[in-house]
């Protein structure tokens, strides 16, 4: 049986306290679609690590930045549209390199396939064979 991971959830007095916020501010940052907390069966709101982390944007943006509500959701769709863009492109370079290994292998093969032999099949047979190598002889020196 797989053990489930509880996610923390934190209630909006707490939320609020910790971030010296009122809770009516939280409230109207739902309303405006720049969180979404989810709710316990009672209706409570119930703010996850990921919405204060989101949170902390919206703050730094506002508190710090001077920038009003609309810019924040400007800004935080555009921050998911970035985010998504990566992960495609992350795909992208995935699949290109993996098409280039098939290639490369698809390509050494073929070239293996005109060759007569290989060296190193030729080296590699003699060696097994237990015979030496064309060109190597028992005498060290063509003297002695």
């Amino acid at each position: 049986m797989t053990k489930s991971k509880s996610k923390a959830a934190y209630m909006i007095s707490a939320v609020a306290e910790q971030y010296e916020i009122h809770p009516q501010t939280l409230r109207l940052y739902e309303r405006e679609g720049l969180l979404a907390p989810s709710r316990s069966d009672g209706n409570t709101r119930l703010y996850t690590d990921e919405d204060l982390e989101r949170l902390e944007v919206i703050l730094k943006l506002t508190r710090d930045l001077g920038v009003n509500l609309a810019g924040v959701e400007i800004i935080l769709n555009m921050r998911e549209k970035m985010e998504a863009m990566q992960q495609q492109i992350e795909g992208f370079i995935s699949n290109l390199n993996q098409e280039l290994s098939k290639r490369a292998a698809t390509t050494k093969s073929k070239e293996e396939d005109r060759s007569l032999m290989p060296v190193i099949q030729i080296s590699s047979l003699t060696r097994a064979e237990g015979k030496k190598p064309a060109g190597e002889s028992k005498r060290k020196s063509w003297r002695g």
